[in-house]
């Protein structure tokens, strides 16, 4: 367990730079989703705020939606992003692609949680912290080291190609890869039930609340 937890260590150093990268390519995103929020029209909130009341006005007429579809549709979500990510890292031309779905992902996370905050203010804010941010704590973290495996797998590749040794095993890497794509698949199930069970429940209690 030790050993396994110093290689991790030694593994997060290596490649320092790039986990710091995805990092403050995932915040760029988020600061460019706020600043979509702040920039867009009073009409345009209105327009979408009229949906997000739609949705409040289902909960509260509707009964409870079922934990266990929530649960499996967040798990086929993250499966599908992280498979992308896995096959992206797979090829050197997709490394661009890679960049471009965290930012999307940090883009996706900072308008969601800017848009709610705006338009209902601290009710906004109680709402982001019970329906968005568990899942998120777990999840953000997952993808962007799925991002960063993939852009060092497909670094490793590219020096590879470069430097003549694609005759040399690639086995070895490959695998490392698989296993730890594969942990965080099993992580990505934690974050999906974060999502039904957790965030689900508090978001229609505090929706029914407000809503009365």
């Amino acid at each position: 367990m030790y050993q396994k937890r110093t290689l991790a260590v030694n593994h997060v150093k290596e490649h320092a730079a790039i986990y710091l990268f995805m990092i403050i390519l995932f915040l760029t995103g988020v600061i460019f989703g706020a600043i979509i929020v702040n920039s867009m029209h009073f009409v345009q909130k209105q327009d979408l705020f009229f949906y997000l009341e739609r949705f409040f006005g289902q909960i509260t007429d509707k009964e409870q939606i079922e934990n266990v579809e929530i649960l499996k549709e967040s798990f086929f979500y993250h499966t599908k992003y992280l498979l992308l990510l896995f096959v992206l890292g797979l090829s050197v031309i997709g490394l661009p692609i890679v960049w471009i779905l965290l930012f999307l992902k940090g883009l996706v996370v900072g308008f969601s949680v800017g848009f709610i905050v705006n338009q209902l203010g601290i009710k906004g804010l109680a709402l982001a912290s019970l329906a968005i941010a568990p899942q998120n704590f777990l999840i953000i973290p997952i993808y962007i080291a799925a991002g960063s495996l993939s852009m060092i797998f497909s670094l490793t590749l590219l020096n590879k190609l470069f430097t003549n040794k694609l005759s040399r095993p690639i086995l070895q890497p490959f695998g490392k890869y698989v296993t730890i794509f594969s942990l965080l698949l099993g992580l990505s199930i934690v974050a999906a039930g974060m999502e039904a069970f957790v965030s689900n429940e508090a978001m229609e209690a505090l929706i029914k609340s407000l809503y009365k």
